[in-house]
């Protein structure tokens, strides 16, 4: 199944992650005239987004036919979201949720349906280069085609039959970008330390970054562990480094504390 097939989609929170998705679709072939974006206060970037594609902006979905309603709020408000499009939800919608923590059983419950998939992408998706990951306990292969479509117009797409994957999904590729992002500051802070002014150490970690992610791309078949052993010289500059990086406490325990940290915060939001 195409995007071209799919249709109308509504799309209820036009913000970072719900625009650029809604880019995604569009880039790849779904019709602008089958997606309507809901958002009572939409961003300048979403009302020019809007004009440029001739998509219709609207505050709440009504009189609109929903084939598929995208939910992409915020945890806290989906409750309050759910109530208002309940009345647009019929037999012929599937809902796709993208807000952390809140359940499948939860949104069947809230809007009438059990064509519910629950999904965490990530901010690379605004580039093509996402990751999702996604549950779908009561859905047609129809409905799993079109999620696919959907998403993967923004990156790949990881299904699951357990329904708690998704909390982990969240903590690992959801949460992830800000910790490599945080890396990169930490590595300039770091090359500043060694006399760099904060321009050229910046240049450094973000082409770093960058190109260690290139590598990972351009090897699809090699793991990370052997890119790292590849750069390593026995009793070089970068087997020092990496004697702190792996310690026992080191980055690899560090690492595993924060992502069982968003874990938990991700289940904390379901019960809210």
């Amino acid at each position: 199944m195409s995007l071209s097939d799919i249709g109308p989609v509504v799309l209820i929170g036009a913000g970072k992650m719900g625009l650029a998705l809604a880019r995604g679709w569009i880039a790849g072939g779904l019709p602008p005239d089958r997606l309507v974006l809901c958002d009572p206060k939409p961003a300048e970037a979403t009302v020019a987004f809007a004009a440029e594609n001739h998509v219709r902006l609207m505050e709440k979905p009504e009189g609109v036919l929903v084939h598929v309603l995208v939910l992409a709020v915020k945890p806290q408000m989906i409750h309050e979201v759910m109530a208002q499009v309940a009345p647009a939800v019929g037999a012929q919608t599937l809902v796709v949720s993208i807000a952390a923590g809140i359940s499948l059983a939860a949104i069947s419950g809230a809007l009438g349906t059990n064509r519910v998939v629950r999904t965490m992408p990530n901010t690379p998706a605004q580039v093509g280069k996402g990751i999702s990951g996604a549950v779908g306990l009561a859905i047609t292969d129809k409905d799993r085609e079109a999620t696919n479509a959907l998403l993967g117009a923004a990156g790949q797409v990881i299904w699951f039959d357990d329904e708690s994957k998704i909390d982990g999904v969240t903590s690992v590729s959801g949460s992830g970008p800000a910790y490599v992002f945080y890396m990169v500051e930490a590595l300039a802070k770091a090359a500043e330390a060694q006399g760099f002014s904060p321009e050229q150490a910046m240049q450094l970690a973000r082409a770093t970054i960058i190109g260690a992610a290139g590598l990972l791309e351009a090897e699809p078949d090699t793991s990370a562990a052997q890119l790292r052993i590849n750069v390593t010289s026995p009793k070089g500059t970068t087997a020092a480094a990496l004697e702190v990086l792996m310690a026992d406490d080191g980055l690899a325990p560090l690492l595993d504390k924060a992502v069982a940290a968003a874990r938990r915060r991700s289940e904390e939001l379901g019960k809210a």
